[in-house]
């Protein structure tokens, strides 16, 4: 594949595998403090210096327990990026309810769309405050799906401006699509995207736009999402699978079991091959794995130990399960 120029990505000191903090807001269920805590640990002892965290998770509490985390770390050693869009404000009259959207913490704070330049400003300064940082290497717009218009006309705006005055590192978009962030690689002036789900060993939607375009525009692709949300983290997955955080299709189920039967004639498992899959490809500059405690980071790992036969992909590809090499 034709890269271009070299992906500015790179060049950011993200760590091949990416640390991804969303769990420490409490998705889905509850994690303490000490769990977390003990899963940063163990990332920063097998050498993962890139930590990515995000207002939405758990509203501000993934960001506050991975800047505990970090504190007392040496800055100039590990990247963090966070994310703008959804500011946090205070909702003292549903504080006794519990967030409804998949984090299990209370629901003292709403989430309000803003990709203003106040609300681009007012959601990093918050961030900041509750990383415990001065600077960001990274910030991502999130899920602009629905605003593009403000996104390009002044979020993107904006964050080149601080990106310029040296405030953040590097800037990009993070989505669950494709498409949008190959618009936003083409028109504007971006360093990195962050595409979750959409390039993964079930599909490759991103292999038609987002990726072409990053390669010949030089700018980082990190994959997160490597699971597609549960449906490839196990070697078979069950009945009760998730995809895109909801029950999976009997069909993409079946597509899936299928893909696992190939996986084991080579020796490897549906998460190991899943794993190695997205970090084969030469514009992706990171792999984000979401991460709870100190015993997944070891299985995330494992599998990114785990050597995976260039045949295999061939086999898939054969059997209609894998979309063309381009």
């Amino acid at each position: 594949m034709n890269r271009g120029r070299p992906a500015r990505g790179a060049d950011l000191g993200l760590s091949e595998l990416g640390f991804g903090a969303a769990q420490g807001g409490n998705l889905f269920r509850a994690t303490s403090d000490d769990e977390f805590g003990a899963a940063v640990d163990a990332a920063w002892d097998a050498g993962i210096r890139y930590f990515d965290t995000a207002p939405h998770y758990g509203l501000g509490l993934s960001e506050r327990r991975l800047g505990a985390a970090l504190r007392g770390r040496p800055r100039g050693q590990f990247v963090v990026s966070t994310k703008v869009g959804r500011l946090l404000v205070p909702s003292p009259e549903t504080a006794h309810l519990r967030d409804t959207e998949g984090f299990d913490v209370p629901a003292d704070h709403r989430r309000e769309w803003d990709f203003s330049r106040d609300g681009i400003l007012r959601s990093l300064e918050s961030s900041l405050e509750r990383l415990g940082l001065d600077r960001v290497d990274v910030v991502y717009l999130h899920d602009p799906d629905d605003h593009w218009e403000q996104a390009v006309a002044t979020a993107v705006p904006t964050l080149i401006e601080l990106r310029d005055q040296g405030v953040v590192g590097a800037v990009g978009a993070g989505m669950n699509q494709s498409a949008m962030l190959a618009r936003f690689v083409r028109e504007t002036d971006i360093d990195i995207v962050m595409c979750a789900g959409r390039y993964t060993l079930l599909e490759q939607g991103a292999l038609a736009d987002l990726l072409p375009a990053a390669a010949g525009r030089g700018v980082g692709v990190v994959i997160a999402g490597v699971y597609n949300s549960g449906l490839l983290a196990s070697e078979r997955p069950p009945a009760d699978a998730t995809y895109d955080y909801r029950q999976a299709p009997a069909r993409l189920i079946e597509r899936v079991r299928a893909i696992a039967e190939v996986c084991e004639d080579y020796g490897v498992t549906l998460p190991e091959a899943a794993l190695a899959f997205v970090r084969a490809h030469p514009a992706v500059v990171s792999t984000v794995v979401g991460m709870r405690s100190a015993g997944q980071v070891h299985e995330t790992l494992r599998r990114a130990g785990v050597r995976v036969p260039e045949e295999l992909w061939d086999s898939l590809r054969t059997a209609d399960l894998l979309a063309p090499a381009s």
